[in-house]
């Protein structure tokens, strides 16, 4: 077999930067396969050098060029650094990349057009010329557009194959198409690659463009045939369905580990589930709730967006709290949630509390204390809270959709690793709710479960197996032999 050369393009990767799933998938899932595959794979990552991003003193510089987008001319840096037996590419432009935050700005159309321009142009300089090039939702979507227009006469990139790997289709890269010639450098006839309903859509351009399309579960990869899911997408996503794969993802067991996690208050594993009840009574000091490790916690780690469910738990939360149960909320995001959750800390303050904020440290802390993950979501291509939850003990309940419903069966008829419903309702909430406190009241019953629920295998092994075969198949031709939805 000859070693495959795969190019990761990504805005983000763990342990340099994550601000959610995208970042831990491209931080995990290159080590995974680096780990399995050995010298049959070569990953390399790519990804801006962000201003956030420390501790460089080791990032070995390769060099600069520059980079031409349109009409400007952009420097361009490349710095390199080993980490978890993966090569790691950083692309330097402080004008683009010198910020607080990785996203969010007036212009992180032209940002991220230059990140993947930057892609294309470095290759040569990092002397890695990649089989294919794994490009992640519409901040790279652009490389597989590139390749096909601005590139499609390089003759050393003619052999070039892409995947583009969507984490959630919500976010398309929408811009007015006025702009798609002065900044996006798309030109003539090509910008009908990237028009849509009369506007630039990257995601789209990339979905016509890119050799297979992936994304992080199975049962979202179907999702996204009908337009519910595909937020005005479907009739793209049908169009190339035959290069659509849907593979879940899996979490970095190394990282999230209870038995030698530091941010726990105390280690723990399977066969010693008791100490669990100690990260449990601190996780309700530091939260300000009352020590009682005979009190089920339900936890909620989560951005405060609507396709999470949030009204859902609105609606739902005053007759959970009519249980015995204390309910702890940590997440950034929509405003009025984050108001809404700050006010109702303030009417149920020995049962609830609320923290607004992006924190590992506590999340962590929140998954090793808490009996009971909620998440009711709306929309969830893969999620991995609830695998990190079940790594710690923490029982899920889920609403089935997407990567929820292929990693967590109901346990309710006696088998199953966590509890969930279907309807998009409070009120079929509220009963997942219940049935889970039912359980938890029997110790024997919830003991058995919580060691049910830690044996599952949430590491990327399996994914791994399937990434590889997928990455074959369209390295040997074959892409169609081995994609299923």
């Amino acid at each position: 077999m000859n070693k495959i050369n795969i190019l990761f393009a990504t805005s983000e990767a763990a342990p340099f930067i994550t601000t959610g799933g995208l970042g831990e998938v491209s931080g995990s899932l290159p080590k995974a396969l680096k780990a399995k595959y050995g010298d049959d794979i070569d990953i390399r990552i790519i990804l801006p050098l962000y201003q956030s991003i420390e501790n460089r003193d080791d990032f070995e510089y390769i060099g600069n060029t520059i980079v031409h987008l349109a009409w400007r001319q952009q420097y361009c840096g490349v710095f390199k650094k080993l980490a978890n037996g993966v090569t790691y590419y950083f692309i330097d432009n402080e004008y683009y990349f010198k910020r607080s935050d990785c996203y969010g700005y007036f212009d992180d159309g032209e940002r991220f057009a230059f990140f993947s321009k930057a892609i294309l142009s470095v290759i040569s300089m990092i002397d890695f010329l990649p089989d294919i090039i794994h490009a992640n939702d519409w901040q790279t979507a652009l490389v597989p557009i590139y390749l096909k227009t601005t590139y499609s006469n390089y003759v050393d990139y003619s052999n070039i194959k892409t995947i583009l790997t969507i984490h959630n289709i919500e976010y398309q890269g929408i811009y007015d198409i006025k702009i798609a010639e002065d900044i996006f450098d798309i030109h003539g006839s090509e910008k009908s690659i990237i028009e849509f309903n009369g506007a630039i859509n990257l995601i789209k351009g990339a979905l016509e463009t890119s050799d297979i399309i992936s994304t992080v579960s199975e049962s979202y990869a179907k999702e996204m045939l009908d337009d519910y899911h595909a937020h005005g997408l479907a009739s793209i996503v049908n169009r190339n369905s035959h290069k659509l794969r849907g593979i879940l993802n899996g979490i970095d067991t190394d990282f999230y580990n209870p038995e030698t996690d530091k941010a726990l208050f105390e280690n723990y594993n399977i066969d010693s589930i008791q100490k669990k009840y100690i990260n449990k009574t601190s996780l309700q000091q530091l939260v300000n709730l009352p020590k009682n490790e005979k009190i089920p916690v339900i936890g909620i780690v989560s951005r405060l967006v609507k396709h999470k469910g949030f009204d859902l738990i609105i609606y739902a939360i005053d007759e959970i709290l009519k249980e015995k149960v204390q309910f702890i909320i940590l997440g950034k995001g929509d405003r009025n949630y984050e108001l809404h959750f700050k006010a109702l800390q303030d009417m149920y303050k020995n049962k609830l509390s609320t923290k607004i904020d992006f924190n590992q440290d506590l999340a962590r802390k929140l998954y090793a204390g808490a009996d009971f993950i909620l998440m009711p979501s709306i929309s969830e291509p893969c999620g991995i809270a609830q695998m990190i939850a079940s790594r710690y003990g923490t029982v899920p309940i889920v609403r089935e959709t997407g990567g929820l419903k292929d990693s967590i069966k109901d346990c309710s008829l006696g088998t199953g690793n966590g509890f969930t419903f279907y309807n998009e309702t409070p009120h079929d909430l509220v009963l997942a709710v219940k049935r889970a406190l039912q359980v938890y009241a029997d110790e024997n019953n919830f003991r058995k479960l919580i060691e049910t629920v830690m044996s599952v295998d949430f590491s990327w092994e399996n994914s791994a197996i399937k990434y590889f075969e997928m990455y074959n198949s369209i390295h040997n031709g074959g892409q169609n032999d081995s994609i299923k939805n």
